[in-house]
């Protein structure tokens, strides 16, 4: 296996990560474990940052071409609504994370839990169906490799 054939793994181990980090940082935060939260949510965004650089790496190595998804009937419907609804709110949950760590860097806390309640769940979304996402393409139902 090349390096460029084991980023799509890399990438689903660091998104795996951030939901665990993720979900241990919502844990924190309900018990009121404050200075847990703050790191558990810090690393939940490192890891994410190098999630981004590896996909984006992947993404010019492979020069954009996309992995066809292998399954059909209602699985195929299934995977292109979570993959369209993964890709919208990966769009969208960058600015959201970067506002909702800003607020809480300058310890505005009022403003960082509100801002929370919405970047929190959208988050989680898009790292747990970037699992998924993965696990679809290369695990559950990959293309038939041409060998000849």
């Amino acid at each position: 296996m090349t390096f460029t054939e084991s980023l799509p793994t890399l990438n689903a181990c660091l998104n795996g990560t951030a939901t665990i980090l993720l979900t241990a940082g919502f844990v924190c935060i309900k018990t009121s474990r404050e200075k847990s939260h703050r790191a558990c949510m810090l690393s939940a965004f490192s890891v994410s940052v190098i999630f981004l650089f590896f996909y984006v790496l992947h993404k010019w190595l492979v020069q954009g071409v996309h992995t066809p998804f292998g399954g059909d009937g209602a699985w195929r419907t299934i995977y292109y609504t979570m993959l369209l609804s993964h890709i919208a709110l990966a769009i969208i949950i960058v600015p959201l994370i970067l506002k909702t760590l800003s607020l809480a860097i300058r310890g505005n806390r009022d403003s960082h839990k509100k801002w929370a309640r919405w970047t929190f769940p959208i988050w989680y979304y898009v790292s747990v169906t970037g699992v998924l996402i993965y696990c679809f393409l290369y695990l559950w139902w990959q293309e038939p490799s041409i060998s000849g």
